[in-house]
């Protein structure tokens, strides 16, 4: 489970951004870092019973994302991420596929699938629903998908056609998507239950076809 500790450092990270405070408080720091690992852990042994893409030997410590912000090109100077997150779990030809664990006070989820694919990507997935659709549409439309995450095709979308496709394809709505994720908001009281980590893993084994799917489609 993710420690109520954990939430309480990111929480006055978040009123207090600054190297000073960060550097007193490095020591929570550190301890939420290792609760995060420890939780990584857990969730990579429970989803490489289920999922072949996960690898079971892959080391915790480098599933859990950096805290310290690229600043370099920001506007926003604050040095440090207001949460703590699980990424890289997998091991799909295209690394940008995937689980996403994300946790902040009031502000925690759970996503999968591929943010903003390159255009080439975009391209190559597009192809696919064109081609077999039906099989994208098996998965997102699928009642307990629905239920978990939504409708899928609510996503951003292009404004215009996308090029090579006519409005009034049958599939159109999918076609326009900039986005393929699977998203859902979990609260503090879910991620720090003892049952933490069975259900961000069958979560995750709910959006897995997904995954599967955007993978075969570059591929």
């Amino acid at each position: 489970m993710i420690k109520p500790e954990t939430f309480a450092f990111l929480a006055d990270l978040a009123e207090n951004n600054n190297r000073d405070w960060f550097q007193t408080n490095k020591q929570r720091f550190n301890d939420a870092q290792e609760n995060m690992t420890a939780f990584a852990a857990e969730l990579i042994k429970a989803l490489a019973n289920t999922d072949s893409y996960v690898d079971a030997a892959i080391e915790p410590k480098k599933t859990v994302m950096r805290i310290y912000r690229d600043v370099r090109f920001s506007k926003d100077k604050t040095p440090y991420k207001t949460n703590m997150a699980i990424g890289r779990l997998t091991r799909y030809n295209i690394p940008e596929i995937g689980y996403w664990l994300q946790i902040e006070p009031g502000q925690s989820f759970i996503a999968g699938g591929y943010w903003m694919p390159s255009n080439e990507h975009l391209k190559a997935i597009r192809q696919e629903i064109d081609y077999s659709g039906s099989k994208l549409i098996r998965i997102v439309d699928a009642p307990e998908f629905k239920e978990l995450f939504g409708e899928f095709r609510d996503q951003e979308q292009l404004k215009t056609l996308p090029k090579g496709y006519e409005a009034d394809h049958e599939n159109i709505r999918l076609l326009k998507l900039k986005s393929f994720i699977a998203y859902r908001d979990l609260t503090n009281e879910e991620l720090q239950a003892e049952d933490a980590v069975k259900k961000v893993a069958s979560l995750c084994s709910k959006i897995q076809p997904l995954n599967v799917f955007l993978n075969q489609a570059i591929n």
